[in-house]
């Protein structure tokens, strides 16, 4: 059974970091009408974002200790949906890097008070080449799939992340939370119409911080990206599921203390994000995200990236998380 503790106190807010994304209305609507102009034209160019995608790791035989009490919240489960098919939780998160170019992410959406908020890695929220801020247009697309937007889109309020990751760029921290704005649709060249709050539109993922290492894990993206050998499997248009064994990991090139891995053949670009979800089940597509992916390794040097990367949901991470789910966002529907 999954455990419930909040953790609470001042030394915990000021662990967390706020970054505005689009902080009024009119520039929410900007940055709607900049991805759905012209038949979607910029999310249907947007390219996998390529950076900081593999790491250099090894695989554990120790086990990860917890620091402090389990917690959890379970899932909201998502409206109907044709059977068999896959969570529409999952989706694209799209924003501009420092190229100037539309790239895109995995996004989840998770469990909140407000049901507005979408969890990513952290450096598909701030921008880890030139630190000076969040990418820019930050928006959610759940379900995207060949260019079709089912679900609508949801643009990005202000995202949270731990302050370490942002000050000394400690990657058990690479973790972000988005809240986002009522999705929208852009209804005629000037009008955005609302279509109402994410996870009443497609759910939400349960959560679960400070938990022994799960057996399996079910890890949903878009991997998109090349194995070393220059393999391509997968072509990033529609969402991926893999499912595999988890385990304490060592790397080599970034800083970090605590990673974890799991058995997973996605490639790293297009699939930082991605959510691994225990306890799934295919009835209700939902689960408990306990980790994300920030990265993909060759562990056992065949030139194919084996194991995906993420940082140990531990209580530093919750607290981040805690102050995600009780900001509230809104409209940005246009007024006519």
């Amino acid at each position: 059974m999954l455990g419930s503790t909040v953790v609470t106190g001042p030394a915990q807010a000021a662990s967390v970091l706020v970054v505005p994304l689009a902080p009024t209305v009119t520039t929410a609507q900007q940055v709607a009408r900049f991805w759905l102009a012209d038949g979607a034209a910029n999310l249907k160019s947007a390219t996998p974002y390529a950076v900081r995608t593999t790491v250099v790791g090894e695989r554990l035989s120790t086990n990860i200790v917890p620091d402090g009490p389990p917690f959890s919240i379970p899932p909201v489960e998502e409206p109907a949906s044709p059977e068999g098919g896959m969570p529409t939780t999952s989706g694209k998160v799209f924003f501009i890097g420092s190229d100037l170019q539309p790239h895109w992410c995995t996004g989840t959406s998770v469990q909140s008070k407000y049901r507005n908020v979408v969890a990513t890695a952290g450096h598909c929220l701030l921008d880890v080449e030139a630190p000076a801020g969040a990418l820019a247009k930050w928006v959610f697309v759940p379900g995207y799939s060949e260019g079709t937007t089912p679900f609508n889109l949801y643009v990005g309020k202000q995202g949270l992340v731990h302050h370490d990751f942002d000050d000394i760029r400690d990657y058990d921290r690479d973790l972000a939370f988005v809240n986002v704005y009522n999705g929208v649709v852009l209804s005629s060249p000037d009008v955005l119409t609302d279509t109402g709050r994410l996870a009443d539109n497609v759910g939400g993922q349960g959560i679960a911080f400070n938990q022994p290492l799960a057996p399996t894990v079910d890890v949903f993206g878009y991997p998109a990206g090349p194995n070393p050998d220059g393999s391509r499997p997968y072509p990033g248009e529609s969402l991926e599921r893999s499912t595999g064994s988890t385990f304490a990991m060592a790397v080599a090139d970034l800083p970090m203390d605590r990673p974890i891995g799991v058995d997973s053949p996605f490639t790293g670009e297009g699939s930082l994000g991605s959510s691994w979800l225990t306890q799934y089940t295919d009835d209700t597509r939902t689960g408990y995200l306990n980790g994300i992916t920030i990265g993909v390794s060759d562990t056992d040097g065949d030139n194919r990236y084996d194991t995906g990367v993420s940082p140990y949901f531990d209580g530093e991470l919750l607290t981040v998380y805690q102050k995600a789910i009780n900001l509230w966002t809104g409209t940005i529907r246009s007024i006519v």
